[in-house]
C-alpha cells in the first residue's frame, strides 16, 4: 500500500471512528487494527491512537459546549477518578507482549460489542441529584474506566455509557459528560505513552483529522437523532476486525 493510498485510509477510517466515538463508542475498534495492518507493532499503534482520540475529543467537547450541554463539574466527579486509573492502566499496557495485546484486543472487541447492544433506559434527574445520591459510586465506576481505558481506550466509551445510564443522566448530556471525560485521561495516557516512546508522530495527526471531522458530525447526529441507527454497522465491523485480529496474532 502505497503512502497515498494509507492516508486516504487513514483519513476515511478517522472519520468513521470519530462518527462512531462520539454517538457511542468503539472508534478505536476500527483505528487500532487499521494502525497494526499497516505495519505498527501493536504498542505503539496502542499509544498512536491516542493521539487521535485526543484531537477528536477536544473538537468533540468544543462542539457540545457550544450547545452548553457540557456539565463541568463532571471533571470532579468523572474526569478526575477517571484520569488516576488511566495512569494504572496505561502501565498495564506496557508491560505486556504486542501479541498479548491484540489477543486481548480481539477478545474485547467482541466482549464490548455484546454490551453495546445493551439497550439502558434513561432517567432524567439534575447534575446535583446525581451527585447527592451516587457520587462516591460514580467516582468509584469512573476509576475502573480510566483504568480501563488507559490500558486499551478501544470500547470505553460503551463503558461510560453504561456507567451514565444508573446515573440518570440522558443521552445527550450523557455523551457531554464521555466526551469530556475521555479528552482529561486521554491526555494523561498519551503523555505516558510519548515518554515511553510508543508514539508515532506520522499516522498519528492523519488519523486525528479524520477523527475531528467525524467527531464534529457525531456531534451534530447526537444531538438530532441518538445513534441507533448506526447500531448494526458497529457490530458488524467490530466482528470482522476482532476475527481479523485474531487470525493474525
Amino acid at each position: 500500500m502505497d503512502s497515498w493510498t494509507g492516508n486516504l485510509l487513514l483519513l476515511f477510517v478517522g472519520c468513521i471512528a470519530g462518527l462512531l466515538n462520539v454517538i457511542a463508542g468503539g472508534g478505536s475498534f476500527l483505528t487500532l487494527p487499521i494502525l497494526i495492518f499497516l505495519g505498527l507493532p501493536a504498542t505503539i499503534a496502542n499509544g498512536t491512537n491516542r493521539l487521535a482520540i485526543l484531537l477528536q475529543n477536544i473538537g468533540a467537547v468544543w462542539g457540545f459546549s457550544r450547545h452548553r450541554i457540557v456539565n463541568w463539574n463532571s471533571l470532579l466527579w468523572a474526569a478526575l477518578p477517571a484520569c488516576l486509573g488511566s495512569v494504572f492502566g496505561t502501565w498495564m499496557s506496557l508491560m505486556i507482549t504486542d501479541r498479548t495485546f491484540q489477543r486481548t484486543l480481539a477478545f474485547l472487541m467482541i466482549a464490548m460489542t455484546i454490551l453495546s447492544l445493551w439497550k439502558p433506559t434513561y432517567q432524567q434527574h439534575s447534575a446535583e441529584e446525581i451527585i447527592k445520591r451516587r457520587g462516591l459510586l460514580l467516582a468509584a465506576s469512573f476509576f475502573l474506566v480510566g483504568v480501563y481505558g488507559g490500558f486499551i481506550q478501544a470500547g470505553v466509551g460503551f463503558l461510560i455509557l453504561a456507567v451514565i445510564s444508573l446515573s440518570g443522566l440522558d443521552l445527550v448530556r450523557g455523551n457531554a459528560v464521555k466526551v469530556l471525560c475521555i479528552l482529561c485521561f486521554t491526555a494523561v495516557s498519551l503523555s505516558i505513552f510519548t515518554i515511553q516512546g510508543m508514539v508515532r508522530l506520522y499516522p498519528g495527526p492523519i488519523l486525528g483529522i479524520g477523527t475531528v471531522i467525524g467527531g464534529q458530525i457525531g456531534v451534530k447526529l447526537t444531538i438530532r437523532k441518538g445513534h441507533k441507527w448506526i447500531r448494526g454497522f458497529v457490530t458488524m465491523a467490530v466482528f470482522f476486525f476482532a476475527i481479523k485480529l485474531w487470525l493474525q496474532s
